[in-house]
């Protein structure tokens, strides 16, 4: 049997991921029903990538619940699929994501 050998292909697309990428600070906001689960829900999609939080705020009001969540060390890109999935938990009706130095009444990423 020959030896194996180590094939060298160069990748053909950008790694978002990586580290080299410019990180900000970004904040989202989150208007969801008030279910028990659901603030429960939206932390673990960061922790399932063992990030945490700078800040989080919630406010109840009536049956709805507005979230902020306040995040460091992320590149636009990994913020923006991070939103994506936010957007998509069930009970969760709309996510902001802005820059930290953007101001809140003008949205960076529109609202879904």
């Amino acid at each position: 049997m020959p030896p194996l050998e180590t094939v060298s292909t160069p990748p053909t697309r950008a790694d978002v991921w990586n580290v080299s990428n410019a990180h900000c600070r970004v904040h989202y906001q989150l208007l969801a029903e008030a279910e028990p689960d659901v603030l429960c829900r939206a932390l673990n999609l960061f922790a399932l990538q063992f990030l945490v939080p700078r800040r989080v705020n919630v406010l109840r009001d009536d049956d709805l619940l507005s979230i902020g969540i306040v995040m460091d060390g992320l590149s636009w890109h990994r913020a923006q699929v991070i939103a994506e999935k936010l957007r998509n938990l069930i009970s969760v009706c709309s996510v902001e994501l802005q820059a930290a130095d953007s101001q809140w009444g003008q949205p960076a990423q529109a609202a879904g």
